[in-house]
């Protein structure tokens, strides 16, 4: 039955049940559209994708050279943990190496290694610093030659040499989030971000494992540096994504790179990630909660709209424009042509209130 029920008093008042929709996927639905013809080859589109993730991936040197900070760092945290001194009043609980780098998804130019340190104690800004001072006094002292900088911000603080990073996410165990004063210690969804962080690369190395999903996930975090309607898209919900697009399958078998790129665009298009969609639930909270809810229904929108755009570029051969390779992220907000099709770029769908009608509306509801 469509609708709430006429009349009676077993409907009425009754909560609504929220259904959510799957939009439309090739990819689970193939075998109900048989081809009518040979799939065209994809060759040089496979290669250009392959070529462009080499462009991307951080060199050797570079994840070398990240790897020595990090690895110094750890050491110095090591100490702090196995060996604490009854001096230095932070307790710490336990570390883990967070990122990018970690994941293995690190991109040229992104010289940075992420590690969440868990406090034992309560996360006051002034035990931050003397973290961050302690840490730097262990490295020093076990043969760091290399000049180091501390930066404090508002997850934790930043250890630099040259143009390398570590960034140390605060953390604290469960129990102290009730005793939290915003006053005293650092934000509470700041600390509760930097859990989540290991709880994300958990699930990213017992998953997301597969080459293609890592490959997919650094052309992914690319176009959102280039098209602003994919901005968004947070390193979560592009990691979850890309997982989507290369495993969940009905073969269980990972996609091959091209036809993966084509799904997330495909998915997209089809409102993946609009309101009222399944989407993906995220596989580290509790409470089936959809990650495309972090973004606002305007930024939700966007996406749709980018997605429904580069798809009808890329159906058409404009893939060298997707990607980077020839001519700029303008090719998604204005009017372009491909081999004599005009492809023109989406409206949006969605028109965010104006706070007066908002405030008049709720003045005639109040009337």
């Amino acid at each position: 039955m469509r609708g709430r029920p006429r009349g009676g008093g077993m409907g009425r008042g009754s909560p609504r049940l929220f259904v959510p929709h799957i939009p439309f996927d090739f990819v689970m639905c193939e075998q109900a559209f048989p081809r009518v013809k040979p799939a065209p080859k994809d060759d040089e589109f496979t290669q250009a994708l392959i070529k462009r993730n080499q462009e991307l991936t951080a060199s050797p040197q570079d994840q070398t050279t990240v790897l020595g900070l990090i690895t110094k760092c750890t050491t110095a945290l090591d100490s702090l943990v196995i060996l604490p001194s009854t001096e230095f009043e932070v307790q710490i609980e336990e570390y883990r190496q967070v990122g990018s780098f970690k994941k293995g998804t690190m991109m040229i130019g992104n010289l940075i290694a992420d590690v969440a340190v868990i406090f034992k104690t309560l996360p006051t800004k002034e035990s931050v610093k003397l973290l961050a001072d302690k840490i730097v006094e262990n490295m020093r002292a076990n043969e760091c030659t290399e000049p180091l900088i501390i930066e404090m911000t508002e997850a934790g603080f930043e250890v630099k040499s040259d143009n390398t990073t570590v960034n140390v996410l605060i953390a604290t165990i469960p129990q102290n989030m009730r005793k939290l004063d915003s006053a005293l210690h650092l934000d509470q969804k700041t600390l509760q971000a930097s859990l989540a962080a290991i709880r994300h690369v958990r699930w990213f190395e017992e998953n997301a494992f597969h080459s293609s999903v890592k490959m997919l996930v650094r052309l992914l975090k690319d176009m959102t540096r280039r098209f602003e309607g994919f901005q968004p898209l947070t390193p979560w919900i592009i990691d979850l994504l890309a997982h989507h697009a290369v495993m969940n399958n009905l073969n269980r078998q990972p996609l091959p790179i091209n036809e993966a790129f084509r799904r997330v665009l495909r998915l997209l298009s089809s409102g993946f990630f609009l309101p009222g969609s399944a989407g993906i639930v995220d596989p580290c909270e509790s409470g089936n909660v959809r990650v495309h809810t972090v973004m606002t229904l305007e930024q939700q929108d966007k996406v749709c709209c980018t997605a429904q755009t580069l798809l009808r570029i890329l159906a058409h051969g404009g893939y060298k424009q997707i990607l980077g390779i020839e001519g700029n992220a303008s090719v998604a907000t204005e009017v372009t042509v491909y081999n004599g099709v005009v492809v023109a770029p989406s409206e949006k769908a969605y028109d965010k209130p104006d706070e007066k009608e908002n405030e008049e509306k709720m003045d005639v509801s109040e009337n």
